[in-house]
């Protein structure tokens, strides 16, 4: 089971608490995630990524390990860690201000 926060807007949308754990088939990938999560809670869709292009919405970061994984390829496998679970997947809301 892979574990995901999400920011509080999108918990709020999806009805979630902080966390969700999702069962996300080998090889693990923001990709593969995101794909699990909007099938899991399709009122997500869209918000996240884009819907036809299904690139990341402005305003939110991935982070794995504690890394920033934003602007890598979803299609790139993620740590050990994301993938057994030991460690979330974060989607994060960006905070912008002036």
């Amino acid at each position: 089971m892979v574990r995901v926060t999400l920011p509080h807007h999108l918990r709020s949308l999806a009805g979630v608490d902080r966390e969700v754990s999702l069962s996300v088939e080998a090889p693990v990938t923001v990709a593969s995630i995101l794909s699990a999560v909007e099938s899991a809670y399709p009122m997500l869709k869209g918000t996240i990524r884009d819907h036809d292009t299904l690139k990341r919405r402005p305003f939110l970061r991935f982070f794995a390990c504690g890394e920033d994984i934003s602007t890598d390829s979803p299609d790139l496998p993620l740590p050990d860690g994301i993938a057994s679970g030991k460690e979330p997947f974060m989607v994060v809301g960006a905070i912008a201000g002036g």
